[in-house]
Parts: C-alpha cells; sequence; structure tokens
C-alpha cells in the first residue's frame, strides 16, 4: 500500500539520518507533495549539519586542553556593564567533555525563551557552576570594568572542582590560574556561550525582583538600561539603592 503524503511528511520529522533507506525510496515519489516535503527536509538538516559544525568548532579551546589531559575548563563571561542600575553579574562555567546541544551560544544572540531552556540544560549538565554578583555601590566605587574583573573572579571562587584552565571573554584575572583571553569568546567557545547564558538568566531574574521592589523603572523590561521608561522613572521618582551613581544620567539626579 502506498504512503500517503501526509503520512510521509510525518515520518519526515522522526528522521535524523541522511542514509535512512526510507529517504532513497521517497526520493523516486513522482508526487509533488513528497519532492516537496523531501526538500524541505534537505534543507533543514543541512542547517543542523551547519550548526553541528558550529558548535563542534566552539569546543576547539577546550579540546585543545582534553588532548592535554586537562579535564577542568571553565568558560567566563560577565553582563551587566552598560546598565545605569542593577549589579555586574559574571558566571563560569565548566562543561564535561561529552556535553552537546548545539543552541549553545552567546545569550545576546538567543531569545529570552531559548536562554532559559538553556539555563536549565547547563546547570544540569554542567560539571560546576560559579556566579559572582558585584553591586551598584561597588561598581560606584571602583569603576565598572574593576567591577566586571571582580565579578568574574568570584565566580570563579565558587566553582568546585577548581578549574585548570580559564577561558576568559576579553579579559584576564589577577589568578595563578592559566588562562586565555578571547575577544567576542561567547560566539567562539561553549564554555563562555554558556556561562553568558548562565550570567544574563541571573542578572535578567534579579532585575525582575526589583521590578517589583522599586516600580515605575521598568526593570522587568530594561534590566537597568537607560530605556524611555527607565529614564522618565529616574525624572519622577529618583535614585533607588540599587542605581549607580556614578553613570550619567544618575549622577544628575544627584
Amino acid at each position: 500500500m502506498t504512503e500517503t503524503v501526509s503520512s510521509i511528511k510525518s515520518l519526515l520529522k522522526q528522521i535524523d539520518d541522511i542514509s535512512d533507506i526510507r529517504l532513497l525510496e521517497w526520493r523516486t515519489d513522482s508526487r509533488l507533495g513528497v519532492q516537496t516535503a523531501l526538500k524541505s527536509w534537505d534543507k533543514h538538516y543541512s542547517k543542523l549539519r551547519q550548526q553541528e559544525e558550529a558548535f563542534q568548532e566552539r569546543f576547539s579551546f577546550e579540546r585543545h586542553y582534553w588532548h592535554q589531559g586537562i579535564t577542568y575548563i571553565a568558560g567566563i563571561d560577565e553582563v551587566g556593564r552598560g546598565p545605569l542600575a542593577g549589579p555586574v553579574i559574571a558566571a563560569a562555567v565548566i562543561l564535561p567533555s561529552n556535553f552537546h546541544n548545539i543552541d549553545v551560544i552567546d545569550s545576546k544572540q538567543l531569545s529570552a525563551k531559548k536562554r532559559e531552556e538553556l539555563y536549565h540544560i547547563i546547570i544540569e549538565q554542567a560539571v560546576s557552576i560559579g556566579v559572582g554578583v558585584v553591586d551598584a555601590a561597588t561598581i560606584d566605587d571602583i569603576n565598572i570594568y574593576q567591577a566586571a574583573k571582580l565579578a568574574m573572579t568570584k565566580a570563579v571562587k565558587d566553582l568546585a572542582p577548581e578549574p585548570e584552565v580559564l577561558l576568559i571573554d576579553a579579559m584576564s584575572l589577577d589568578i595563578p590560574i592559566t588562562q586565555e583571553s578571547l575577544i567576542k569568546g561567547d560566539t567562539l567557545s561553549n564554555s563562555i556561550g554558556a556561562a553568558s547564558i548562565i550570567a544574563k538568566v541571573t542578572r535578567d531574574r534579579l532585575m525582575t525582583e526589583y521590578s517589583v521592589m522599586y516600580p515605575g523603572y521598568g526593570f522587568a523590561n530594561n534590566a537597568g538600561y537607560g530605556t524611555k521608561e527607565h529614564l522618565d522613572g529616574l525624572k519622577k521618582r529618583g535614585i533607588t539603592p540599587i542605581h549607580r551613581q556614578s553613570f550619567q544620567p544618575v549622577h544628575d539626579q544627584l
């Protein structure tokens, strides 16, 4: 009995191997609906292969050390340098060598929904995760660059086991551990990409909590960045304890 076009479409959704014998059979099917479905599958498969290759490439730095017998390689990234309010938060993540999720990359390239989904996967599968938080008052005291370094250092110290190598997004830390500073590292290393996701989700959740404590600034929507809603709130309600007083235009409200 000849399979219906609808049934073939359903079966194609379950196939992820190009060597599947059914694909060869269906390619000889003259029905337009079948050939259209196959073209769609081919396009989807090609995209997945490209994503898989890119994912494997983003493990090249980690693989370099794994091949030397080094196990604990931590990727480190931070979020929150630019906002007018809230802390800067860093995360450090040690992934196992068998970690596999092709969607893990720089958090800025992901939707909020996808970040939340990957956050739980990383939490569940990582060897270790460390988080470092530096508040607005400290940012004002030591400047945002030093605060970012401090948050990263705290995140590394929060790891157990202790990492043997650090892969850091565009930064170097005063820690006696072998490290590599990678420009745009969150797009080059899965470990740094995972850290960027952990840091981003952690900070967004915290800013959502702050939006309840300090309503009228839109913290849940703008994460503390200087949007119109935030600036309007600043003019009407003034400075909160989580505002960075050394940042313009917060400083103008003093």
